[in-house]
């Protein structure tokens, strides 16, 4: 898994207990799984479908560097499926593992759309 985003965690990013709040780092995630799938699918008409359990495993504080890495698990006719880590940079550490996240291909009207993409590009 190659981990091609980082973001500095800063006093916005923080909840109550001055640790990385979730639900930033789940947005954060979210949307670089969406440019990892677009890059490889080649499309950007892409809608998150599923995300399997998500495991918190560490936390993160204000200063911490978070990287965010995403694989391709599995294509499917008009999906890709991806997993996703997020983990401080400094010592490697896993912060949060999901196991699938699922991307749609939509056409203009919303409805799946075949996307034609069998195999996953890793220099992308």
């Amino acid at each position: 898994m190659k981990f091609r985003s980082r973001k500095l965690v800063q006093p916005s990013d923080l909840n109550s207990h001055l640790t990385l709040f979730g639900g930033q780092l789940l947005a954060w995630i979210d949307v670089e799984a969406y440019i990892y799938a677009r890059c490889q699918l080649g499309s950007a008409r892409l809608v998150t479908k599923y995300m399997s359990e998500i495991n918190f495993t560490a936390s993160a504080q204000q200063g911490d560097i978070v990287e965010i890495g995403c694989q391709v698990i599995a294509f499917g006719t008009t999906s890709v499926t991806l997993r996703a880590v997020a983990r401080r940079k400094e010592d490697h550490q896993p912060i949060i593992t999901i196991d699938k996240m699922v991307f749609v291909n939509i056409d203009e009207n919303g409805e799946a759309a075949p996307h034609g993409v069998t195999e996953a590009t890793e220099d992308i």
